[in-house]
């Protein structure tokens, strides 16, 4: 029938879609000043209206996701691009949907722009006769004078962006969702490299988590993902100078792209010799990090700022969750505790890190399914973690093992996870009940409905590392 099909895949996927952004423009993370007539609130019972709407778009495009995945593991065929275009077409103009991360961005490059240290102050410095101004009455609550944690490539497209638009709240939020196009494009690009077909793309792109936060929510992650995978698949490729460089620039926009920079290395040792491996890959990227840092203007200042994300309490994060539990057993003041227990969940998300590398190194598994595996170990242990988190280890699985009992399992996670925030960026407590609603579906889906494994697909796929066994 039409409806099961891979064409009606897309086209109800587009219309979950565009309920999503419809629903947006009432109930969407819209800006406190600056909307206009068109990003403004209408009142409590439009608001409510409009989160109706986008919950219901939302669920279609779940469920056509879901649907469309189970049809290319089963062998049909169908154009994912094509697909990814409908899907993405109706967010375009949308307001910024299910966070407000936007506005920082904003008010962040309005603060290189007019000279304010942005690792020493957040956007509450900017002044009212001050570009980005607008964008910085929208910035939400904890972040408003939290310095940024960001590396200085993304700031100079964030001042860039305040420079062409003047700091005006839609033309600039316009503007970065062209960036998250273009990291987007760049995601394409580099999971196809790897030549898993469409499935690859279904995991990662055409993901709902991905389409709601990098494309709804233009949240840099999307640019981080596309540079460090883009990165690692060139140096799959031989490329390892540039590739070293351009998880440089993805370490310059988040610095959980370092991670990448580990397995990087491990392709070029088991090619040229471990010293080789060791040195060289760190020493590109470390040039590229320094001479950002140099020339931006914002200098090294990111390196001071990498913890500051963490003293904000998020209930994904199972070291702080966990560390608030025991703090408050066994003392008075929990946070101590509380922080012990986050330094320890970030220690043993590095021995894993490592671990995976060692393996990768002896052959013993993939050097990308060992990324994707360590990034997700990383977020799994982080003390601050949110939804869209889960992309970071999630695009690189799915470059080589879509089709795998792990991409079965990321597939359930996102299709949760897309729930736990609302349109307008908030957590209420029934976000959480649906994401537990979509989990429980999800794991009797995995329980009645396993993947067998995926025969090796003929065609573009980089050869691995040499005597490193394809995922």
């Amino acid at each position: 029938m039409w409806v099961v099909s891979a064409s009606g895949c897309r086209w109800l996927g587009a219309g979950g879609a565009l309920a999503v952004a419809a629903g947006g423009y009432a109930a969407g993370a819209l800006p406190v000043v600056g909307g206009g007539g068109l990003w403004a609130p209408r009142g409590s019972g439009a608001e409510t209206a409009g989160a109706v709407v986008a919950a219901a778009g939302l669920t279609l495009l779940v469920a056509v996701w879901c649907r469309y995945g189970v049809l290319l593991a089963r062998g049909a065929a169908g154009s994912a691009l094509g697909t990814l275009a409908a899907w993405c077409a109706p967010l375009l103009l949308a307001p910024p949907l299910h966070s407000a991360d936007v506005y920082s961005y904003v008010a962040q490059g309005a603060m290189v722009l007019e000279g304010h240290d942005v690792y020493g102050a957040g956007p509450s410095v900017l002044g009212p006769g001050e570009l980005g101004a607008d964008a910085a009455a929208s910035v939400g609550g904890n972040w408003t004078d939290t310095p940024a944690p960001y590396g200085p490539v993304f700031l100079l497209l964030a001042e860039a962006v305040v420079r062409l638009t003047g700091g005006s709240v839609v033309p600039a939020v316009l503007l970065l969702r062209l960036v998250a196009l273009g990291s987007l494009a760049l995601l394409v690009w580099a999971v196809r490299g790897f030549g898993k077909g469409d499935g690859a793309l279904w995991l990662a792109v055409l993901n709902p988590l991905l389409l709601v936060h990098v494309v709804g929510g233009t949240h840099n992650d999307g640019l981080m993902a596309g540079l460090m995978l883009a990165g690692v698949l060139l140096a799959v490729r031989g490329r390892w100078v540039l590739g070293s460089a351009l998880v440089g620039c993805a370490v310059m926009v988040k610095s959980p792209a370092a991670v990448a920079l580990l397995f990087v290395a491990v392709v070029v040792a088991r090619r040229g010799g471990l010293l080789k491996g060791l040195l060289l890959p760190p020493a590109v990227a470390g040039a590229v990090a320094a001479g950002a840092s140099l020339l931006s203007g914002t200098g090294f200042g990111w390196l001071g700022t990498q913890s500051v994300a963490g003293a904000i309490h998020t209930p994904l994060s199972l070291t702080s969750d966990l560390g608030l539990a025991l703090g408050t057993l066994v003392a008075d003041d929990p946070e101590p505790v509380k922080a012990v227990v986050q330094k320890l969940g970030l220690l043993a998300a590095a021995v894993i890190v490592c671990l995976l590398a060692w393996r990768a190194y002896r052959g013993r598994i993939d050097p990308v399914l060992g990324l994707g595996y360590g990034l997700l170990a990383l977020v799994a242990l982080s003390p601050m973690v949110q939804p869209w988190y889960l992309l970071w280890g999630t695009v690189a699985v799915a470059a080589v093992a879509w089709h795998s009992r792990a991409g079965q399992v990321l597939a359930v996670l996102s299709a949760a996870l897309v729930y736990e925030t609302q349109p307008a960026g908030h957590t209420p407590w029934y976000g959480f009940v649906a994401a537990g609603l979509v989990l429980a579906l999800g794991v009797l889906w995995l329980r009645r409905d396993p993947w067998p494994p995926a025969p090796a697909p003929a065609g573009t796929a980089p050869a691995p590392a040499d005597g490193v066994r394809a995922a």
